[in-house]
Order: structure tokens, then C-alpha cells, then sequence
């Protein structure tokens, strides 16, 4: 099981006014704990400055995702950003699907006990407690880098290759290159090294 809690609300609308963004609603698993009603009424609150909101099911489905931005691609074209309210799992697949703009997480995820579901996909959520996805351009810096760096590349990358596993992608680099192609790169200085707190992510 995992549940989802909403983010700050007052960063929430700070981005609402900030990026005036497309929303995605995700609430397929149901192994997942999700606030709609909390969101339903933050959202309503700064409905001014949304330029639209999908509720939809299995976000993590990367093919399902993918029409659904096709069906709403003038709102999200229109947008600055997209927020996603879901686990970290879908907020890296609408990452990978739109390269040009900044995609945010709306929540943060938490493990709690019960069965975690079984599901053939290409990204993963540790479920810690803090999702950091707002910094990264959407690329997860503890699942998709075996060292779970928090503050930047460990130098020993190669050719763009991880050095504890060659055949994966240095998840630093690829964050580094999605955040300066979108001209985010700013984020990396901005908010400095980060220290994961592992309290959030402690398994009773």
C-alpha cells in the first residue's frame, strides 16, 4: 500500500499562479490512498489560473497517458507546466511525454503496509516521503540513479553512463540536459544541495 499527501498548499497555489498549469488527476490504483476532495478544493481555489484538469486512471500507463495528452493538447500546449497529483510513477511518465515544458509533482508519496500491486512499467517511485521531482525536470534522482544522489553526479560517469551499472544513463546528466532544454537549469542553483530526510521513508 502506499498513500499520497498533497504538498504544501500555499506552494501549490504559488505554482498555480506562477505557471498557470494543466493538471492531471490520477486515481486508478487502488492500492493508493488519494485526496481528491483535498485537491478538488485547492484546485478550486485558484481555478483562475488553470488551463485545464484530466481525471484520469493508471497515469503510469505511458501508451493510456499518451492519448490523453494528445485529447487535451491545446490546454496543455497553452499552459506553462503541467502538475500532476499522483504517485511519483506518473509524474515521470508525463515528464517523459512532454520534453519542452516543466512538469511538477502535486503530492508526495509514502509506503505504508499492504500489497504494493504488480505492474510492467519503465519508471518507479521509492515512495520516500519527499518527492523531488520539481527540481529534476521530472526525472527521479533516487530511482534512476543507483546511488540515490540527492545533490548532483558522483563523477564517475562515462560517456554519459552510470559507473555502477554501464548500461544505464547517468540519471544527473539526463536531469541536467531535460532541465537546460526547457530553461530550468536555474533549479540546480537555486535550491543547492539537497539532504534527504529518511524518516519520511522509513517502513514500519
Amino acid at each position: 500500500m502506499l498513500i499520497t499527501k498533497v504538498k504544501d498548499h500555499r506552494k501549490i497555489l504559488e505554482i498555480l499562479k506562477e505557471y498557470r498549469p494543466f493538471v492531471f488527476k490520477c486515481f486508478g490504483c487502488k492500492e493508493v490512498y488519494f485526496p481528491e476532495d483535498e485537491i478538488d478544493a485547492l484546485l478550486k481555489e485558484g481555478q483562475e489560473y488553470i488551463r485545464g484538469v484530466a481525471r484520469i486512471d493508471y497515469l503510469c500507463n505511458e501508451d493510456f497517458t499518451r492519448r490523453y495528452l494528445e485529447r487535451f493538447g491545446s490546454e496543455v500546449k497553452d499552459a506553462k507546466a503541467v502538475l500532476v497529483f499522483s504517485c511519483g510513477v506518473g509524474v515521470q511518465v508525463v515528464s517523459k511525454l512532454i520534453e519542452e515544458k516543466i512538469v511538477l509533482p502535486g503530492c508526495d508519496t509514502f509506503y505504508i503496509n499492504g500489497f504494493q500491486g504488480v505492474t510492467a512499467q519503465d519508471f518507479d517511485c521509492e515512495q520516500c516521503g519527499h518527492c523531488w521531482l520539481n527540481l529534476t525536470g521530472g526525472i527521479c534522482p533516487v530511482t534512476a540513479c543507483p546511488k540515490g544522489l540527492l545533490n548532483g553526479p558522483c563523477g564517475g560517469a562515462k560517456n554519459g553512463k552510470c559507473e555502477v551499472n554501464p548500461e544505464m544513463d547517468c540519471a544527473w546528466i539526463k536531469i541536467y540536459k531535460k532541465l537546460k532544454e526547457i530553461g530550468k537549469a536555474d533549479l540546480l542553483k537555486k535550491y543547492g544541495v539537497n539532504i534527504r530526510d529518511y524518516n519520511t521513508a522509513i517502513k514500519k
